[in-house]
């Protein structure tokens, strides 16, 4: 299965992606030469990590009729001052006092099975070319 992007320039540091009737807008920071209207393309990744892992724990405890709402999760990005590459990443999933402790380790679980950590896991191999 294929899944196709379309980027488009939009002015200074701006980049638009397009896909599914949706358009994902990143900008770059002041500091960096942008706009900083939009969050940049590294922090959109790395959002995604979060978000990914989210989407998981929705479904896991939906499907055991477990309240969402009290449940939050904190995301921290450990990057080389250096090389200013990520170095680490840590998700600590807060639950709610009354979350079921037979479920705590399973949710970390099920967490951990999120499709963005698996790409990381497992990156594709990717080809940059031009088409004249």
């Amino acid at each position: 299965m294929e899944m196709k992007y379309n980027i488009e320039f939009a002015g200074n540091k701006k980049v638009d992606t397009h896909f599914r009737g949706f358009t994902l807008k990143s900008d770059q920071p002041i500091a960096d030469g942008g706009d900083n209207t939009a969050p940049s393309p590294l922090e959109i990744f790395l959002a995604s990590i979060g978000m990914c892992a989210g989407f998981y724990i929705v479904a896991f405890c939906q499907s055991r009729s477990i309240p969402t709402d009290n449940i939050t999760i904190t995301q921290n990005v450990m990057r080389n001052d250096t090389t200013h590459m990520v170095e680490k990443i840590n998700i600590d999933i807060v639950l709610p006092p009354n979350f079921p402790e037979k479920y705590k380790s399973a949710i970390v679980k099920t967490a951990q099975s999120c499709s963005v950590k698996k790409f990381l896991d497992a990156p594709p191999e990717i080809q940059i070319s031009t088409n004249h």
